[in-house]
């Protein structure tokens, strides 16, 4: 039975190549929120959208998109709902001017609203005359933002959106992507290195590593739960701390000093509470330091199988 809230659908995706394995993925991107998809290189960020625009095949298991079955059949409708930005811009349309570029999608998709293509131009500063291998990365790449929202579409997928964006430039994609979402029914696949578009954007976060999805969580729970407790105490002390809720490690920061990252910080520090533990301060982790744990605690979970 199809669930209405749910955008992307991936269940038990494969991809396997002689060098990379790409999962077996399982994921559910809710509608109408920007889900953004972090991790290492190399993971499977972008691989993971070649597969939902069936640009690759996977080898086994099923997707949907916008409750549709991809790799059932023609999909040209269901595409036509969809914008997409790759991280990569095609060198076989380096000789191509961007007028004629636009002429192609105004041609492919019903929806094409030129109005909005020339507002989004002007508002990024673009000028789409110029041929597209002499554009500059930065200028190349918001042409071919425009060219991905021009349509309308109700689902966008945007790999790595800011790369080669100067910072007023990057502001100004977040303005137009926080428009894009007022409407309410529009949905954001996104991949991004950048820690601030994620806090900016994201109301969901995916981490990725070799290939599989480590986990998926509410971006506000996320940055509340996950936490660096500082205590003060002997050695004693730090392998008692061991014990506390969420722990994932627990180090020596100096003198009578020890921190323990947890993933579970209100429960930890009640828990310190009723163990006699002194914290001494506390310091919310970034974006980065938890995917660092979420990595090191896979690391240690396939050690132990």
């Amino acid at each position: 039975m199809m669930d209405e809230t749910i955008a992307i659908r991936l269940e038990g995706v494969e991809k396997n190549r002689s060098n990379f394995r790409l999962g077996p993925l399982h994921m559910s991107i809710p509608k109408g929120c920007i889900t953004a998809i972090v991790g290492p290189n190399g993971c499977g960020k972008s691989s993971s959208f070649s597969l939902m625009l069936e640009l690759t095949k996977s080898d086994t298991g099923t997707i949907e998109l916008l409750g549709h079955k991809v790799g059932q059949g023609r999909n040209t409708e269901l595409m036509k709902r969809i914008g997409y930005l790759p991280e990569q811009s095609s060198e076989h349309e380096d000789n191509m001017k961007g007028t004629k570029k636009a002429e192609f999608y105004r041609f492919w998709y019903d929806s094409w609203d030129v109005n909005r293509y020339r507002e989004l131009l002007r508002i990024l500063e673009v000028d789409d005359n110029g041929t597209l291998g002499k554009m500059s990365k930065g200028m190349r790449r918001k042409f071919e933002f425009a060219l991905a929202l021009a349509h309308g579409p109700e689902l966008l997928l945007l790999d790595e959106p800011s790369s080669g964006l100067d910072p007023l430039a990057w502001k100004t994609m977040i303005e137009i992507l926080h428009r894009y979402m007022d409407q309410g029914d529009h949905t954001i696949l996104m991949t991004s290195h950048i820690i601030e578009e994620v806090k900016r954007l994201a109301d969901f976060i995916v981490f990725m590593a070799q290939g599989r999805v480590l986990g998926m969580y509410e971006k506000d729970e996320l940055f509340s739960s996950w936490s660096t407790l500082f205590i003060s105490g002997d050695e004693l002390t730090a392998k008692k701390a061991a014990g506390a809720p969420g722990q994932c490690g627990v180090e020596h920061a100096g003198g009578t000093t020890y921190r323990i990252t947890t993933n579970k910080a209100a429960e930890a520090e009640k828990w310190c509470a009723s163990e006699g533990i002194n914290i001494v301060s506390r310091q919310a982790l970034e974006l980065d330091e938890i995917m660092s744990a979420l990595l090191m605690q896979d690391r240690l979970s396939k050690r132990l199988k």
